[in-house]
């Protein structure tokens, strides 16, 4: 290209700036790339020497009350201090302390809720109240009237994972308070999973929603069935035993917009290399280890939440029986068909 060509070009993107368009061809090979690209860091947050003291200094300076959520926002280094763990998924730490109650309000986000410590506290969704262990998921679907209280004796703290940047990019977020800090009871403890928790539905109930109707999944159960997996196969090379979160009514993911996982990694095994296009947002419920992200490499143990990026090569190796939950944007990227992923072989050396 000669000097008269280029000066010409140049002339023609900045008359063509000023009224707001721009020339593709310049961009393409940055818009459309053969690869998934992704600022998102792999990151870890240290439960027991970080986020935990963290937490328990937030419960004595600022009332759950007084705060609406008392919590401690997970922010991934790559993405410049948004409130986000990765590019569609917020994550936050959550603390609801003896005698508090988070007020009732219903917002169009939708939300998993991961407890990890504490017994006594409660979640109410549209009426129903559920009591959080260990373990437990409880679903808050979008635009469903939830609050938190904690009759018990002690701490309960639970990792937040919400679909706010999803919700954020389509510009449809709506939220509002209720009338009192909690909810009136419409249905006894229970009566979700009575309903919904068995293989069994009501013979005239239709789904109402897109998210399931079935809003904990105790960790008791989930951890007999992962038990049993171990005990009647040998680990999958590139999972080792790993369970999908299902809505009972459709057999499709908990929430339109966000998969959950649980996966049992035995003392001594390591994965194969595995990656896939859904980011994901993990903790450590048992056990400890390290996982390789891509040229990363961290180390966790329980309680530690942890990111893995899209399409990043992942490497579990647990150094104790081990158990991790995971949330990532998996059911939306499956609805548009975007979902994809990869099984790698083990370098000869390991086979």
């Amino acid at each position: 290209m000669n000097e008269v060509d280029q000066a010409g070009r140049q002339d023609f993107y900045q008359r063509i700036a000023r009224e707001a368009m721009a020339p593709l061809w310049e961009t393409l090979h940055q818009l459309v790339t053969p690869e998934p690209q992704t600022i998102v860091q792999p990151y870890l947050w240290s439960y027991d020497r970080i986020a935990r003291p963290a937490l328990m200094e937030a419960g004595r300076l600022i009332t759950a009350r007084e705060a609406e959520r008392r919590v401690l926002i997970l922010q991934n280094p790559g993405l410049g201090g948004a409130a986000a763990a990765t590019r569609s998924l917020y994550a936050g730490l959550q603390l609801i302390l003896p005698g508090d109650v988070a007020p009732a309000h219903r917002h169009s986000q939708n939300a998993l809720r991961f407890i990890l410590e504490g017994r006594g506290a409660f979640t109410a969704v549209n009426g129903e109240r559920t009591m959080m262990n260990p373990g437990d998921l409880v679903i808050t679907p979008a635009w469903s009237w939830h609050d938190h209280g904690n009759d018990g004796d002690e701490p309960t703290i639970w990792l937040d994972i919400l679909d706010i940047p999803i919700v954020s990019f389509l510009e449809t977020s709506f939220a509002e308070a209720g009338d009192a800090d909690v909810q009136p009871e419409a249905r006894p403890i229970g009566d979700s999973d009575n309903r919904f928790g068995h293989n069994l539905v009501p013979v005239d109930w239709r789904a109402s929603g897109s998210s399931s109707p079935l809003f904990n999944y105790p960790y008791e159960r989930t951890r007999s069935i992962l038990a049993g997996l171990e005990c009647n196969a040998p680990p999958d090379a590139w999972h080792g035993y790993k369970l999908r979160y299902v809505d009972p009514s459709s057999g499709g993911h908990v929430t339109p917009t966000m998969a959950a996982f649980i996966q049992k990694l035995p003392a001594g095994f390591a994965t194969a290399p595995y990656r896939s296009t859904d980011s994901a947002i993990v903790t450590v419920v048992e056990g400890e280890g390290a996982t390789s992200i891509g040229e990363a490499h961290i180390a966790w143990r329980r309680g530690d939440v942890f990111v893995i990026p899209s399409w990043k090569t992942v490497v579990h190796r647990p150094r104790s029986d081990a158990v991790l939950f995971s949330a990532s944007d998996r059911a939306i990227q499956e609805k548009v068909s975007l979902w994809r992923e990869q099984r790698l072989a083990l370098p000869s050396s390991e086979t």
